[in-house]
């Protein structure tokens, strides 16, 4: 009696189509100048910060209101500020963020100039999959921003002469926690250009100011340094200060985990919806 052999075809799992994702992505990311251009930029804003902390007000003036008086001050605030009063409070790790609301709107936007996205789109139908692997791969770009923030601001705090008195714990978990809001950021930033996809100016302004935490600022302004602003993104980034603990990194995980899935459910809800092209 002949045997007869039946081929089964299963569809790939959904860490399978992401793990394909992630690989067209990341090969992207890593063969584009791009990455690597802000990486820099990253790298040479706390320079910039120094010098210009050190310039324009007079010698009697920097030395009578230093906007620096600790080196880790580039990286975080000294204990949470929801208000910015000074430019030195908001001088950062937390400027990270809007430049990488630049890189992720340029990223993001080259698939929908290119026309990448209508062949994706045509072989690739999971819509859910193109949101989670841009926001893991911008999360990523942006970490890796964060780094070469931190190797940047430690340079430039060489040639300052400025103090690097800390407490070591408060700086790990200060840094620990920008770089868990990386996520939540990156899926924003996604989900934005989601929605303005063929409106790259709008894309790029609006990132660029929910960057700088406007709206929380002006929140902050009529409740006052309130810690319930921790449940937004700004809230949470500036929320890791030099003060911080490991509350402030569980705060920071709880609140960028939990944006980047609201964000991403919704991403994919729109693009389910509408013309991805």
């Amino acid at each position: 009696m002949e045997k007869t052999t039946e081929l089964k075809f299963t569809s790939p799992s959904f860490f399978q189509r992401l793990k394909g994702m992630l690989g067209v992505d990341f090969y992207r990311l890593f063969h584009t100048p791009l990455f690597y251009i802000f990486l820099g930029i990253a790298a040479i804003i706390p320079a910039l910060v120094l010098m210009g902390s050190t310039m324009g007000g007079g010698e009697e003036i920097a030395e009578a209101t230093p906007l620096f008086t600790n080196v880790w001050q580039i990286i975080a605030a000294d204990s949470p500020l929801y208000i910015v009063n000074t430019i030195g409070e908001y001088a950062n790790m937390n400027m990270v963020f809007i430049f990488g609301g630049i890189m992720v709107s340029i990223f993001i936007g080259h698939d929908y100039k290119s026309g990448y996205v209508k062949q994706l789109f045509t072989t690739h139908p999971k819509k859910e999959d193109y949101m989670m692997s841009k926001t893991l791969a911008c999360a990523f770009a942006m970490a890796c921003m964060c780094g070469t923030y931190f190797v940047g601001g430690l340079a430039s705090g060489l040639f300052s002469g400025l103090s690097f008195k800390v407490n070591a714990g408060s700086l790990i978990c200060a840094i620990l926690g920008k770089i868990i809001m990386s996520l939540g950021w990156a899926s924003l930033y996604t989900f934005i250009n989601i929605i303005f996809r063929s409106k790259f100016g709008i894309s790029i302004a609006l990132c660029f100011f929910l960057g700088t935490g406007i709206p929380i600022i002006g929140a902050a302004a009529v409740v006052g340094n309130s810690a319930a602003l921790n449940i937004f993104l700004y809230g949470s980034s500036v929320y890791a200060c030099l003060s911080a603990n490991f509350l402030s990194v569980l705060v920071c995980l709880v609140c960028s985990v939990a944006w980047a899935v609201i964000y991403n459910i919704l991403g994919s809800l729109i693009l389910s919806k509408r013309d991805c092209y």
